[in-house]
């Protein structure tokens, strides 16, 4: 039995080192294309290590745009909208989570529903009011929504990880004096680290990788993002491949930083929401 299980974790191991190298294989091609001259890409046998190495693709790339501009756009957005998200919908969630009023399963139920509705939808409603409100060509119509809630699906998230947290605690907390937002933030948010790194995580993700949104309500390359640089640079360099995957290079580089410090975290929030209904 013992020699079974050892074969049998190996085998697991082997089948997820190779489904990993699967996975890996875009970014690694990414990576050594952005590294080759514009006719060593189409080589067939390809070659995985570029011979010889052109880094002047990397300073080509990211001075025929002003990537450090739109990086910077993209960073200022993404970090207010972490900010935003991680506060606001953990504390919705709390409230849903631990805080007892008329109606909370309704309303609950209601916010979940929302899930339902594409983004595309309220686009010009939205398009609208931001317009009325003259915050067309500013971050504002990407940063201040999220300040409101966080999205339905954070919030789920966070209330379900809340509910993992012994009750126990929170009536200590009662009977020491504490109020109910004390508990929230002395006791709920420390214990909830890893879902928060992982709401964290997807909207950065999320608003990193957001076109849609830029792309309808910046007007001024001051004020565009690293998805709307991409977009343009690839229409000016439609056949230079070569500087084309150095460019997203190294806008994917923070996303890739981010993850491979928080990814432990990431998991753990992950498997510990769907412990508790």
């Amino acid at each position: 039995m013992g020699r079974r299980s050892r074969g049998a974790r190996w085998l697991l191991y082997g089948l997820l080192v190779f489904v990993s190298i699967l996975m890996l294989f875009p970014f690694l091609w990414l990576v050594s294309s952005s590294l080759k001259s514009q006719l060593d890409i189409f080589n067939y046998p390809p070659e995985w290590i570029p011979d010889p190495i052109v880094w002047q693709n990397y300073v080509d790339a990211l001075t025929f745009r002003p990537f450090g501009i739109y990086l910077r756009n993209s960073l200022a957005i993404a970090t207010l909208n972490v900010i935003a998200v991680v506060l606001t919908s953990s504390f919705c969630a709390y409230g849903f989570a631990r805080i007892r009023f008329k109606g909370r399963d309704l309303w609950f139920s209601i916010v979940i529903a929302t899930l339902l509705l594409p983004n595309i939808v309220t686009l010009v409603p939205q398009f609208i009011i931001f317009t009325r409100l003259g915050w067309i060509n500013t971050i504002l119509p990407l940063t201040v929504p999220l300040f409101f809630g966080g999205g339905a699906f954070n919030i789920f998230l966070l209330r379900q990880f809340f509910r993992t947290i012994p009750e126990e605690l929170a009536d200590a907390a009662r009977i020491d004096g504490c109020t109910e937002f004390g508990i929230y933030w002395r006791i709920m948010l420390p214990l909830s680290r890893p879902a928060l790194i992982t709401v964290g995580i997807f909207t950065f993700l999320a608003s990193w990788n957001d076109l849609i949104g830029p792309l309808v309500y910046l007007r001024s390359p001051d004020t565009f993002t690293v998805a709307i640089g991409l977009a343009q640079f690839r229409g000016a360099m439609t056949t230079r491949w070569d500087l084309q995957m150095a460019a997203a290079t190294v806008m994917i580089l923070p996303v890739v930083i981010l993850f491979f410090f928080a990814q432990r975290y990431f998991i753990k929030g992950i498997v510990m929401t769907g412990l508790k209904g």
